[in-house]
């Protein structure tokens, strides 16, 4: 065991150092919630009931919800205000007879381990409860917080066992319970019967959780006749860098668009190709390759242009010559005529 508090029992002039140790553990078998289709665990996310967001530790604040639905916060200087007991102190109040505690207060118990130099006062403390029949109340200061406890005796051992506080402890405030019942001697004789035919010394060591048990005995019987799987292997952290997410987000669109263009048909393939060579784009200005065609066709029709434009240019010439010798030829023969 390791010891979760070092300090001292004080009880008059008497101090009597000790390690507290845990004296219970709880061996329910605990279940993990797990995604049924892969086996992978199921994560709870902390996330903001009004904006939906998810939200980072560090944002988390105290708050206190009053009666009439008032929410007050608390922050790290108002929890540092207020008065916290740090002592390593097992101070004794009172020794009480032990029918004197109602079990109901009872809470945790540890186990109080003596220093080597102290086995001695620490033998005299516990001979001294067991001797008087009492138990020793006390307050000790356990993770900050000052709470009552009780130290008795246990075989060998002074077991420290918390309490509550009193408006910790509900009251059974049934009315059915007022009412009067009468109880006839027949009846009770035999309910003292039944009573003494069940009687017995107590043995804890007779009693075993039988559904624990049985839920053990069920896992092992699938695990040897093959119900067990390998537990899945655990998915990146939430809070990896974004680099990590980054890239794991563009391997998983990658490997969804290879299996998308892989399921494309022959006849879209071919379809995207025709497209595509329909659609080239025009040469630029920089592209000598493609300059010189352009200056050929240019001249070829600069040329066809010219030869055209001549041939008609004689074409006008030669009709305006052949109209000025008509008209001379017939000037001359109105002259003669006349």
């Amino acid at each position: 065991m390791r010891a979760i508090w070092n300090g001292a029992v004080s009880f008059g002039l008497v101090n009597v150092p000790v390690r507290l140790y845990a004296a219970t553990s709880n061996h329910d078998i605990r279940f993990h919630q797990v995604h049924e289709i892969d086996g992978g665990r199921i994560r709870q996310k902390r996330t903001c009931s009004v904006c939906g967001e998810e939200v980072a530790y560090s944002e988390i604040a105290k708050g206190y919800e009053t009666d009439d639905g008032q929410l007050i916060m608390l922050d790290d200087d108002d929890l540092a205000s207020l008065p916290t007991a740090t002592g390593h102190e097992i101070d004794v109040v009172q020794f009480v007879p032990a029918d004197d505690v109602d079990p109901l207060l009872l809470d945790k118990s540890y186990y109080l381990e003596p220093e080597n130099k102290a086995l001695k006062p620490y033998s005299l403390l516990r001979e001294a409860l067991r001797e008087t029949d009492r138990m020793a109340l006390v307050k000790v200061a356990l993770r900050q917080r000052e709470t009552l406890a009780l130290l008795r005796v246990r075989d060998n051992a002074i077991v420290l066992q918390t309490m509550l506080w009193p408006d910790e402890v509900r009251e059974a405030d049934f009315p059915v319970l007022d009412n009067d019942v009468e109880v006839r001697p027949q009846e009770m004789a035999m309910a003292s019967s039944l009573i003494d035919s069940l009687s017995g010394e107590f043995e804890i060591g007779d009693f075993e959780d039988e559904y624990r048990k049985a839920v053990g005995d069920l896992i092992e019987y699938k695990r040897e006749h093959g119900g067990g799987r390998p537990a899945p292997e655990e998915a990146p952290a939430e809070d990896a860098d974004d680099m990590t997410d980054l890239l794991t987000a563009l391997r998983r669109s990658v490997e969804a668009a290879g299996g998308k263009s892989a399921e494309t048909a022959p006849s879209e393939e071919k379809a995207e190709k025709a497209e595509k060579a329909e659609e080239k784009p025009a040469a630029t200005e920089d592209d000598p390759a493609e300059e010189k065609p352009k200056k050929s066709t240019s001249r070829k029709r600069s040329s066809t242009a010219k030869a055209d434009g001549d041939s008609s240019s004689g074409t006008k010439k030669a009709t305006t010559t052949r109209s000025r010798r008509k008209k001379a030829d017939d000037d001359k023969a109105e002259e003669k005529a006349s």
